[in-house]
């Protein structure tokens, strides 16, 4: 099977009137992993929530296809069926949803992506034997899927689920946003063995978005970008990531002064408030 592309093309987008992405262009293909890498307020999370569908931001220009379909005018959940998935930097507690009856209505929907609601679930047999599956070889104990979404989980066990939603619902991409925010490093291999484990099993395409390299010793790029003002100002190899850790961010404003004014004007935006 050709593998698919996630073609993002121009893209500008904003929030509450203030424009933080301001065209950005990049090409990630199944099997591939990319890393975004930027300073505070450039617009990482704001490219992965936009590229997802969050009503709070809105695309003003540019496209987003996957093999050619235009993602930009679906639903959230037409998104995902589309084959792109999102792991929160602060996932969210839903009371009173197990984890196992999350992932089967989601893995339902995602694999029967005209099923109506109401129409008949993943059969439960099947749905046991194949979450029990990945559990084993996420090392998670079974009793974690009896446990209510996200309440009361350690950010660790947060972003373990989030790896066991990555495992069933088998996306042809997966943005990682800043997953590696607040763990410790244990934790950090942990969840990182994990993407890489279900990534190579189902060929997804990943863009990890992280401020810092420690990540990116375990889930190693072939691609490294970085963004800056709200655009991509670089892209290269894991070389980037050496010489970031090394020098800061310094040479990139220096070497691109339009995209640091664009950065400072964002971040004291930013300080004074105007942005949710």
């Amino acid at each position: 099977m050709e593998a698919k592309v996630l073609q993002i093309d121009n893209l500008h987008a904003s929030i509450d009137g203030k424009e933080i992405l301001k065209g950005v262009t990049l090409t990630i293909r199944q099997g591939e992993v990319h890393a975004l890498m930027g300073p505070n307020g450039s617009g990482k999370s704001t490219l992965s929530y936009a590229l997802m569908g969050h009503p709070n931001y809105e695309v003003t220009e540019g496209t987003a296809t996957i093999d050619g379909q235009d993602i930009l005018t679906l639903e959230a959940d037409e998104r995902a069926k589309a084959g792109l998935f999102l792991a929160f930097q602060y996932p969210t507690s839903i009371p009173g949803v197990t984890v196992a009856n999350f992932l089967r209505h989601a893995v339902s929907n995602v694999r029967n992506p005209d099923r109506k609601e109401g129409e008949d679930l993943i059969p439960m047999r099947d749905f046991r034997k194949e979450l029990r599956e990945q559990m084993d070889e996420l090392g998670m104990d079974t009793e974690f899927a009896r446990r209510y979404l996200n309440e009361g989980f350690s950010g660790g066990e947060k972003k373990r689920a989030e790896v066991l939603q990555l495992a069933m619902l088998r996306p042809a991409f997966a943005i990682l946003d800043e997953t590696d925010s607040g763990l410790d490093i244990d934790a950090v291999r942990v969840v990182s063995e994990g993407v890489n484990r279900v990534a190579s099993k189902i060929g997804t395409g990943v863009l990890v978005i992280t401020h810092y390299k420690r990540i990116l010793e375990y889930i190693k790029p072939q691609f490294v970008h970085i963004l800056l003002g709200g655009r991509i100002v670089e892209s290269g190899g894991p070389e980037l990531v050496d010489k970031l850790e090394a020098e800061g961010y310094d040479w990139i404003r220096e070497k691109h002064p339009e995209a640091a004014k664009d950065e400072d004007e964002l971040e004291a935006k930013e300080k004074a408030g105007q942005f949710a």
